[in-house]
């Protein structure tokens, strides 16, 4: 997915190769960076107000880490990775697809499973400890480019610091998030300075997200795709 979208945009930076220099407008100050971040989406794969603060809807997946805790029970009460396949195991109760399911629907089987068997009237609470199936992808100028999982609520200044921080090469004025949102690809460009300085929010990231760090002068590789949006801050398609 990621590769097929870069060689798209590879080809849309050809087509919009005429277009004039972004990059130099931002410098010059007659592009305006981001100051708020109130109003930026999330992506359509969590919800509005994050996946990575407990809320009920966030969908287990694989490689997870959840915290459960039966009262009263602390044999039961642990930790455990949701495997591969999706499942967990528990004392008594074995193997459980976790994966795919909201944590009130895994407390609710868990629940009703002890019920059945071993417990009356089990209270059984559960959280998302480390939301690994979440990942980002993270290129262009930093140390380590690659794919990184989010072991929680994650910002933009974190995720580059995770893969190594910005090169000699980089153009902190040129960080670029790719999302989709609503069914449609959307991006967003940060001034990574602004940010440092407490002049702008240091914005979230969610799983799937590409961040991608321009390099500077003539390495740019997105300068002809940052002509084709404004520089307002907001997610915009391309």
């Amino acid at each position: 997915m990621v590769r097929s979208v870069l060689l798209w945009l590879s080809a849309l930076c050809l087509l919009s190769a005429c277009a004039s220099d972004t990059m130099r407008d931002v410098r010059q100050g007659r592009a305006r960076m981001v100051t708020t971040t109130d109003t930026l989406k999330p992506p359509d794969t969590t919800t509005p107000t994050g996946a990575y603060e407990g809320v009920s809807d966030y969908r287990i997946g694989p490689n997870d880490t959840i915290e459960v805790s039966v009262y009263q029970m602390e044999e039961l009460s642990r930790s455990v990775r949701v495997s591969s396949r999706g499942t967990i195991t528990l004392p008594l109760l074995g193997a459980i697809q976790a994966a795919g399911k909201t944590v009130p629907e895994l407390e609710d089987e868990i629940i009703a499973k002890l019920a059945a068997d071993y417990l009356q009237d089990p209270q059984v609470s559960l959280y998302v400890r480390e939301y690994t199936s979440q990942k980002i992808t993270v290129e262009g100028a930093v140390g380590r480019p690659g794919i990184y999982p989010l072991s929680g609520k994650t910002s933009l200044l974190q995720a580059i610091v995770v893969a190594g921080g910005v090169t000699e090469y980089a153009n902190p004025r040129g960080i670029i998030i790719f999302r989709i949102i609503d069914g449609q690809r959307m991006a967003a460009v940060f001034d990574l300075r602004e940010i440092r300085g407490g002049n702008a929010e240091d914005p979230q990231v969610y799983g799937d997200d590409l961040v991608v760090v321009d390099q500077s002068g003539r390495k740019s590789a997105w300068r002809s795709l940052l002509n084709t949006m404004p520089i307002l801050g907001l997610f915009r398609m391309f």
